[in-house]
């Protein structure tokens, strides 16, 4: 399977999904785990460039990840690798995201909060 460095430099990542176990079987609940025997986890990211276009991922992690809806995150060391599979006769195909780790960058100021700046320039 090829997989491909993504360059993560001009992109922001926000956790918009939290960490869940990944499943390999959805009927038995069986989970995902790696070869380390670690749990694999699927993290829902949106991935937004200086243009404004906005991407929505799900990315792959070994062991669950200590983050949050609505942090701003890095994905460290992210690849993507491409794939396809037959099932029923339908061949279905896509891309799908690895991650070592989720680091979260920041935590998001939101306007108007309460110890957030813009709160703080508005008493002011």
């Amino acid at each position: 399977m090829r997989s491909i460095p993504v360059d993560v430099s001009a992109l922001t990542f926000v956790c918009v999904s939290a960490p869940r176990p990944k499943l390999v079987n959805q009927d038995t609940g069986e989970v995902k785990v790696d070869r380390d025997g670690k749990t694999v986890f699927t993290v829902g990211l949106s991935a937004a460039d200086a243009m404004g276009r906005v991407e929505l991922v799900n990315v792959s992690v070994p062991g669950d990840q200590d983050v949050s809806i609505g942090q701003i995150v890095t994905p460290v060391g992210l690849v993507a690798f491409p794939w396809e599979q037959v099932i029923g006769g339908q061949k279905r195909w896509g891309v799908a995201y690895r991650a070592s780790r989720i680091a979260v960058a920041g935590p998001v100021a939101v306007p108007g909060a309460p110890g957030s700046s813009s709160a703080a320039a508005d008493v002011a």
